[in-house]
């Protein structure tokens, strides 16, 4: 997308598959925020990269009008306060609403990530333990869900807490199949389940999701990787 314009000068620094830069990317699409997305090469970052995060040398980085903004949730809040007046709105109005989505934000963060993670590389009891963990980590989330009467955790629309688990959807499909565990269970997590396709068939939503075929030949040979036995001295 063309980067500058009426919403100013908008650069996003990322690569295409990374759950973290896909939350950004659903967030700036659902705002119909027009943008220059610059692909990095995590091998041999990028001088504007590592000037723009000089602290973590990561991704995603948005750069709006010559300003750099890191870490991808703190990201879509500030496309959230930066273009307030255009909808959707994807915090809250109500100050005690945006503080609890801020918290389940977190909570997929902290807990969600690394018990996915875990899901992925364990084997064994190991891998069973973090696939519990994990299903533990998303009944929590259902009954959030629940609790709202509505199609996204957002209300009746997309917000924070949607994109925050949204951007991690591909990934976490993806895990499901590489390495033949169930994460969001149709039956012990049915709206879950159902809110999971509703989001990625969400027409903004669909086209910031990264390749799933894509994403599959590169998790695999990640698990490949991990799961090989060591080679002999």
């Amino acid at each position: 997308m063309e980067g500058c314009g009426e919403d100013g000068q908008v650069k996003l620094l990322g690569v295409a598959y990374s759950q973290f830069v896909v939350r950004v990317r659903i967030a700036l699409a659902l705002k119909g925020i027009h943008y220059e997305f610059i692909e990095e090469d995590i091998q041999n970052k990028s001088e504007l990269l590592l000037q723009s995060n000089p602290v973590h040398k990561k991704i995603p980085v948005l750069i709006h009008n010559g300003k750099p903004v890191c870490e991808s949730m703190i990201i879509v809040q500030y496309i959230e306060e930066a273009w307030d007046r255009k909808a959707p709105f994807l915090m809250p109005r109500d100050r005690y609403d945006r503080a609890i989505a801020r918290f389940w934000a977190a909570f997929i963060d902290d807990k969600v990530i690394p018990s996915i993670v875990g899901a992925f590389k364990g084997q064994g009891e190991e891998q069973q333990k973090a696939v519990e963990e994990s299903v533990a980590n998303l009944l929590l989330l259902e009954e959030v869900l629940r609790s709202t009467g509505k199609a996204y955790f957002g209300g009746d629309g997309i917000g924070l807490v949607d994109i925050a688990l949204g951007g991690l959807l591909v990934p976490i499909q993806t895990v499901e199949k590489v390495t033949n565990i169930v994460l969001i269970d149709a039956q012990k997590t049915p709206l879950l389940s159902a809110w999971a396709d509703q989001f990625c068939k969400a027409n903004k939503v669909k086209k910031a999701l990264p390749d799933r075929a894509e994403f599959f030949v590169r998790l695999s040979a990640r698990r490949a990787k991990l799961t090989s036995p060591p080679l002999a001295n």
